[in-house]
């Protein structure tokens, strides 16, 4: 249904660390010991279990009740010494890492002389014997960051045959919409399937909001204010025309207002009081249902985006004929010795970046991406967006299966938006005698605004599952997230997550800066 009311409107740590004796969390930050520098993407592991640094440095690491005090924590991180030691020494707030002494060429090049080349296809001919496809669940958390900006809310009122939609009042909208506005989800769950977006099933755990309901409020209040302006001014049997300069254009009949014209429930009817709550309930399983549904097509994207897909984006290695590879160095992953090759398209490819690969069995063990020119771009009749923004990293390591599994993987997207073109929306009413045009409102617009989207996501564990576990499967989903007005450091109390950002931790709600 279109909504008349929405046709204007579009123009319109530093943590401190607690003591293994009195808590069941370990929080602290990694640096580089020469330049205090933080170092992200560090790994944590404790009894086989693992967590990674943010983009800031720093982790939290839960310590269930079988872990004593004497059992080794380790830090590694690629290009740094790693740190192993009794979790009793670590004390301080902060952990420190030296950068590593690289004196691996020699002992790569002894074992054979690759070039970037031959590495690229040993890679692809180790491609089914490194990767897990296979069916599995995987415990996870996944962060999305949603990060908008409006740019221009240039207009001009060419003309309106009501009174009340004049300048001052359209102004009044404009000045209702934030001028930037952020919006996180967290949530905790169990992903089964194998890397097939089709191919998978969510068991929610755990879910938050954070987010400023006060936009949501000043959207809804001007809304009304348009439903009651429409009320009085708009015939019942009306439709209407709505156009934006040549080839857009569109009809609303009448009865498609409805949702503006919504009918109040009598407080002394006791079955449509009923109805209404049974409707409510409702809606609010459905909204539920449709959270999960989300999310689980959000991770599943994401799985059939990994570079060793068939169908991926990420094709450096599936079409590295597009890109240019060259050997620029030599480092450790843990224990690992690694080869860093940088990539960059040969003609029309969309990215450059870096690929470690594992010098023993060709394994990619981490790629970072960056596009080079904007994925998606048009300008047509007044319309304009530009997909600026795709970058990424992805993590793997090797499981019990002997094979390697995604531990991390962070993506990145931008786009911006223009919008300048005429806006005309005309009432007719062909049960009125004479002229069937009724009102009309028209407009002049000229906006923008840009979107960042930022996905984020961690596996812990992952266990194979065969097809008949995951057909008898069934997704009943009933956890729905928490709202949050500002970020509460106690929500995952309990669980491993990624530790927020300064952006997330910092985020208050209009309401809660009032208090």
């Amino acid at each position: 249904m279109i909504n008349f009311a929405k046709y204007v409107l579009l123009f319109v740590i530093v943590i401190t660390t607690q003591t293994y004796s009195t808590a069941q969390t370990l929080t602290s930050k990694v640096l580089d010991s020469t330049t205090q520098h933080p170092i992200p993407y560090a790994n944590i592991i404790l009894n086989k279990k693992g967590v990674i640094t943010n983009e800031e440095g720093r982790f939290s690491f839960i310590l269930d009740k079988n872990i004593k005090e004497t059992d080794s924590l380790f830090i590694s991180c690629m290009g740094f010494e790693s740190v192993g030691k009794p979790l009793s020494e670590f004390t301080g707030t902060t952990i420190y890492l030296k950068p590593l002494a690289i004196e691996l060429k020699p002992v790569i090049v002894t074992n054979k002389q690759y070039s970037a080349d031959e590495i690229i296809d040993l890679v692809k001919d180790s491609l089914e014997k490194n990767y897990n496809k296979d069916l599995s669940k995987k415990r996870l958390f996944f962060r999305n960051s949603d990060y908008s900006k409006l740019a221009k809310t240039n207009y001009t009122l060419v003309k309106s045959t009501i009174d009340e939609f004049n300048k001052k009042f359209l102004d009044s909208v404009i000045n209702t919409i934030p001028a930037s506005s952020s919006y996180f989800t967290e949530v905790l769950c169990d992903l089964y399937g194998n890397n097939d977006e089709e191919n998978q099933k969510i068991k929610l755990i755990k879910a938050s909001q954070l987010y400023d309901k006060n936009n949501e409020i000043g959207f809804t209040s001007m809304e009304k204010k348009f439903n009651d302006i429409i009320k009085a001014n708009v015939k019942p049997n009306s439709y209407f025309k709505i156009k934006s300069g040549p080839l857009l254009g569109t009809k609303v009949e009448g009865e498609d207002f409805d949702n503006i014209f919504k009918t109040e429930v009598d407080s002394t009817n006791a079955a449509a009081l009923k109805k209404e709550v049974e409707k409510k309930k409702k809606e609010e399983q459905e909204w539920k249902k449709n959270f999960s549904k989300y999310k689980r097509e959000a991770l599943g994207k994401m799985m059939q985006n990994l570079f060793y897909m068939d169908d991926s984006e990420l094709n450096f290695i599936n079409k590295s004929r597009k890109y240019h590879f060259e050997i620029t160095d030599f480092t450790y992953i843990g224990e690992d010795a690694v080869y860093i090759l940088d990539f960059k398209p040969k003609g029309s490819a969309d990215y450059k970046g870096k690929i470690y690969v594992n010098s023993d069995d060709f394994a990619v063990m981490r790629i970072d991406y960056h596009n080079v020119k904007p994925l998606k771009k048009f300008s047509l009749l007044g319309v304009g967006m530009n997909q600026y923004l795709g970058k990424g990293k992805v993590f793997f390591a090797k499981g019990n299966s002997n094979k390697y599994e995604l531990k991390y993987l962070e993506q990145e997207s931008g786009v911006k938006v223009s919008l300048k073109r005429p806006l005309k929306i005309i009432e007719k009413n062909k049960h009125v005698r004479g002229r069937r045009k009724q009102n009309e409102l028209s407009l002049k617009l000229d906006l923008a605004f840009s979107g960042r989207n930022k996905q984020e996501v961690i596996v812990f564990d992952t266990e194979r599952i065969t097809s008949t576990q995951y057909e008898q499967l069934q997704e009943k989903n009933t956890v729905s997230p928490v709202y949050m007005a500002n970020y509460n450091p106690d929500f995952w109390s309990g669980y491993n997550i990624i530790e927020p950002n300064t952006a997330i931790k910092e985020f208050t709600s209009i309401e809660e800066e009032a208090k």
